[in-house]
């Protein structure tokens, strides 16, 4: 298997698994179930891509159109996390309010008629501060380090040939 496939995947499991340690220091709160939702730190999406493009720079270089398409993807990725999937979740935070909103209209003997249906509250941690897109790109910039000097003595075909 492509061994930049392989460290970027063990980087967004890693960043995945810290965010329950982290959250735990944070909150004092065990959440194990962290490990499968999106948002919080360290950021999983910049652990990856920046893990990859860690990888493809020391293994081909900089020079490289691999490199180039890595690394304009990352950025985009981090981009789109920290921006425009940030403020959705902003925006979620927001709706979410406006249950209890409408609760306390409806028990203040208010004039305001409404049929109060059960909200699916939602999810509320989709993208990231730039604290944690961040700290996702540092610890993928150390596993891709990482993965690249674990395979550096491995045979002397390319990594990225579809065989």
């Amino acid at each position: 298997m492509n061994k930049g496939v392989i460290v970027s995947l063990l980087s967004i499991g890693l960043a995945q698994g810290l965010k329950i340690p982290i959250h735990y220091v944070k909150k004092k709160e065990w959440r194990p179930d962290l490990f499968f939702q999106t948002g919080g730190m360290p950021s999983s999406h910049s652990a990856g891509v920046s893990s990859l493009t860690t990888f493809i720079a020391l293994k081909r270089g900089v020079p490289t159109v691999d490199f180039a398409l890595s690394l304009v993807y990352g950025l985009i990725v981090m981009y789109d996390a920290q921006g425009i999937r940030r403020q959705t979740g902003e925006l979620t935070l927001k709706v979410n309010s406006l249950d209890e909103l409408i609760d306390k209209i409806h028990t203040e003997d208010s004039t305001v008629e409404f049929e109060e249906k059960t909200p699916k509250k939602l999810k509320e941690m989709l993208g990231h501060r730039p604290e944690e897109v961040l700290g996702g790109a540092l610890l993928g910039l150390i596993a891709g380090y990482i993965g690249h000097v674990l395979t550096k003595n491995d045979s002397k075909k390319s990594d990225f040939t579809v065989h």
